[in-house]
């Protein structure tokens, strides 16, 4: 199979953006707090991340102190987040490297409980392409050999323009992002929160994923570095979390 990312790092500031996101991830896990204490790191990293993806969706992401979230959205991100921290981590990169459809699926389950009906739960639209640019895309995440943070940013932005479960898209995108990231060594220990920087920059976010899905090589262009920029925002976002930790 002809691997067709590749083209796309030499779009015009690819190839620099996905560095220097590589290169934050790297420096981030170098901190001191994070040689030993890189799990401290990461629990916190998860629940950022979970409320600041609801939070893209137009969620309210207060958290009661009474620490019961009903709000089905929020909830929901949030069990995706302990899917990908600690020991079940492990478990869910190991199914994500060997199937990733079937990963796909899982998160769907956990993210859309309280949304979608029992009968929808895990299960592709039934729309023209839905199952065939799926399949595509899982042979990408297998086999493509292009730079990881490109990687990510073409499942990010291939599962919201395809938004193949009609609920909790948007969720299942920025995890399956995530989990790119840490299967590919470029995140390892999925420290990084680049869901703050796309919360803060929503509204270009949002326009960059429509880009995205045109497929003009300028608007795929924009989208890619944008996604980079916020991987390594999401670095320094870590760090933040890391210096705390450290004291």
């Amino acid at each position: 199979m002809t691997d067709p990312l590749l083209a796309l790092v030499d779009l015009p500031g690819v190839r620099a953006a996905a560095e220097s996101a590589r290169d934050a991830l790297a420096e981030v896990h170098r901190h001191r707090a994070n040689r030993r204490g890189w799990p401290t790191t990461a629990a916190e990293a998860a629940v950022r991340a979970a409320r600041a993806s609801a939070a893209i969706e137009g969620a309210d992401i207060t958290l009661p102190e009474d620490g019961r979230v009903i709000e089905p959205v929020l909830a929901g991100s949030l069990r995706v987040g302990q899917a990908m921290d600690g020991a079940a981590l492990g478990n869910t990169v190991r199914t994500w490297e060997r199937a990733p459809l079937q990963t796909l699926a899982r998160l769907h389950l956990l993210a859309a409980t309280d949304i979608a009906g029992a009968d929808e739960l895990g299960r592709p639209r039934t729309a023209p392409d839905v199952g065939e640019r799926l399949n595509l895309l899982g042979q990408v995440v297998v086999q493509s050999r292009a730079p990881a943070p490109v990687v990510a940013a073409v499942v990010h932005g291939e599962l919201l323009a395809l938004a193949p479960f009609g609920t909790a898209d948007g969720i299942v995108a920025r995890a399956a992002s995530r989990l790119v990231a840490v299967a590919s060594g470029l995140d390892p220990h999925n420290l990084g929160v680049p869901e703050v920087s796309w919360l803060r920059r929503r509204d270009d976010y949002l326009a960059a994923a429509q880009g995205f899905a045109t497929g003009a090589p300028d608007a795929v262009g924009a989208w890619l570095t944008l996604c980079c920029a916020g991987l390594e925002a999401g670095a320094r976002e870590a760090t933040s979390i890391a210096d705390a930790a450290q004291g």
